[in-house]
């Protein structure tokens, strides 16, 4: 071994093995990281700000402030180990290359991750990882329950939802809880290394000014009567957490299990849309349903631009744009609101709207959001019917009777606000008839 002990040089001649972090940013019941700090060799913490992701984001993104100030907690939590995260930025692959030339590795340890791109990069990378006969190990941490552990008896996958939730609930009882791995017996086989930490700007981005919210359970108490009223603020924001992993999805499951089953509802639906993905990965650029192709879409590009910036003239769809736009979230019954609104009123390609809302939501989560989208459209997997409209001045009147969420988010409310930029039957009749000229029989 090298006798220095700052950067790399310390760990050129040693044998060791790496995990690799990607959407699972804590040391706390993290699977991968679990099993990896049981084997042999000293184990060096990796994170890759990949390029192939990040040349298509702004500079201000605040997802990647998010990771990052992630990172920078996960290495303050390492130094008490004398070990630190070793932070690389470049393409993946070329980042795994350049690893292999400078530190003897033996075997790299990573959590699965069940979209598309993940699969591919990560079946890249065991390729390459193999061609050098080193040894690599994935974990499912994501879910509680992966690919195609929940089926139908013909070991088809599930496309409606109620019955994946009793067959997943029936497993996840039987199991009697989601098992829990304790890492801190084992911390000591992180490796003895002070990696510098770089600045964000080395990265090539900038501190942003939204914030991810920290996450808080005590709020969700009366979930099941609170959540769909967007003024009563009584959602966990636990979602850009459970994105990018800095909460462990066993510990929620177990604790939504025992304190509320609404509330453990949502999170089976995350792994239904997550399984969907998985089983059906065309269906990020399609139909899930292939009857809805021959819709006609109008994609009017000015419409679609007045949906985008809030001024619809409908509180409720504006007031959710405006909440978007300004801090990254927007609540989940004015996001059907919103994604209805598009779709049916504006007869807008479900995929312009998921496109807007991958570029601007802090959970932004690729099987959750097509997911959902598709199921706003009517064109997905278990989707609402074609024919159900949500008329926004209704939900307005339903979820926010006294004009509060939207008053926050609209000011000008009181002084004469602008006339809605459709008629609500008028364009419901249009959306239905598009729907049934272009469902293919």
């Amino acid at each position: 071994m090298a006798k220095k002990q700052n950067g790399t040089q310390q760990m050129t001649k040693q044998k060791v093995s790496f995990f690799w972090f990607r959407r699972d940013l804590r040391l706390e019941d993290n699977n991968g990281l679990f099993h990896a700090l049981q084997s042999e060799f000293p184990i060096i913490p990796l994170f890759i700000f990949d390029e192939d992701i990040l040349d298509n984001l702004p500079k201000n993104d605040a997802r990647v402030t998010f990771i990052y100030d992630s990172l920078q907690k996960i290495n303050s939590e390492l130094n008490a180990f004398q070990s630190s995260i070793l932070i690389k930025k470049g393409k993946t692959k070329e980042v795994w290359k350049s690893l292999l030339e400078e530190f003897d590795i033996q075997s790299v340890f990573f959590n699965k991750d069940y979209e598309p791109f993940a699969i591919k990069r990560d079946n890249a990378i065991s390729a390459v990882l193999k061609e050098n006969n080193i040894e690599c190990f994935s974990f499912k941490d994501h879910v509680i329950f992966e690919e195609k552990e929940i089926t139908k008896a013909d070991g088809l996958p599930y496309t409606v939802y109620t019955p994946y939730k009793n067959k997943w609930l029936e497993k996840y009882h039987f199991l009697g809880s989601a098992l829990e791995y304790d890492s801190k017996p084992y911390q000591s086989n992180f490796a003895k290394n002070q990696f510098p930490f770089p600045d964000l700007s080395v990265i090539g981005f900038e501190k942003s000014t939204i914030k991810v919210q920290p996450h808080n359970l005590t709020k969700i108490g009366n979930y099941k009567e609170t959540r769909d009223f967007p003024a009563l603020d009584s959602t966990s924001y636990l979602s850009p957490h459970l994105r990018f992993g800095t909460v462990s999805i066993r510990k929620l499951v177990n604790w939504a299990n025992r304190k509320n089953q609404t509330f453990l509802s949502e999170l089976i639906w995350r792994e239904f849309f997550i399984q969907i993905l998985f089983s059906f990965p065309n269906c990020v650029n399609h139909n899930f349903k292939s009857a809805y192709d021959g819709i006609q879409w109008r994609n009017n590009e000015d419409d679609f631009k007045r949906w985008c910036s809030g001024t619809t003239g409908y509180p409720m769809v504006d007031a959710g744009m405006r909440q978007l736009n300004e801090t990254g979230y927007m609540h989940n019954r004015v996001r059907m609101v919103v994604a209805s609104f598009l779709c049916k009123h504006l007869l807008i390609n479900w995929q312009w709207g998921e496109a807007y809302f991958a570029e601007k939501l802090l959970d932004f989560e690729l099987a959750s959001n097509v997911g959902n989208w598709q199921w706003a459209a009517g064109t997905g997997c278990d989707a609402a019917p074609y024919f159900r409209v949500f008329n926004p001045e209704i939900q307005q009147k339903k979820f926010d009777e006294k004009g509060e969420y939207i008053r926050k988010w609209i000011p000008e409310f009181d002084f004469g606000y602008n006339e809605p930029m459709v008629d609500h039957a008028f364009a419901r009749d249009r959306a239905i008839a598009a729907y049934k000229d272009g469902i293919i029989k």
